[in-house]
């Protein structure tokens, strides 16, 4: 199909595609609870949200990056440690927007086309990580909640999710 015609029929995807090499990589930090809900959207795309759902780092991320969800624990502040990548996919176009979730909790989001994947432990992968400066402190940079990695990096985070890498553009 020429490319015009698939940018007719699907804009988003097409806008993606165009991205150039320019692409971030970020892992995202949330419980396994929180980060599986965002990738199980069934009214639409899947959607990311970030530090407790603050709009400013949302801000950094740009349509075409890629994001990783690590959860520490399955729930928010549980001690049912967990310690895996749970989704993985493409930031799509668009700014961040508010989502009313009930009860007064009104977070900030972006949509993300997540791919299929599993999921995959943090433990094998902390020897190999650019991003890890010490062994003994692996964790440090979680404590973020966002932050932007290599592409070496979310390499590895993608083939231990078994997710597909074309998908990724990787």
């Amino acid at each position: 199909m020429p490319p015009r015609q698939l940018e007719l029929l699907n804009p988003e995807a097409a806008a993606v595609q165009a991205v150039p090499s320019s692409r971030k990589n970020w892992i995202a930090v949330a419980s396994a609870e929180h980060a599986r809900r965002g990738c199980a959207a069934d009214d639409g795309p899947g959607y990311m949200q970030v530090c407790h759902g603050k709009g400013g780092p949302l801000q950094r991320v740009r349509a075409g990056d890629r994001v990783a969800y690590y959860a520490p624990a399955l729930t928010m502040g549980g001690k049912d440690r967990l310690q895996c990548f749970v989704s993985i996919g493409t930031v799509l176009p668009g700014d961040p927007y508010r989502f009313d979730m009930g009860g007064g909790f009104v977070p900030f989001r972006k949509d993300v086309d997540y791919v299929a994947a599993h999921e995959a432990s943090i433990l094998p992968l902390v020897p190999q990580f650019e991003f890890v400066e010490s062994p003994q402190r692996w964790g440090y940079k979680f404590r973020f909640g966002l932050f932007d990695i290599s592409d070496h990096d979310m390499r590895l985070i993608a083939q231990a999710m078994q997710a597909d890498l074309d998908l990724l553009h990787l």
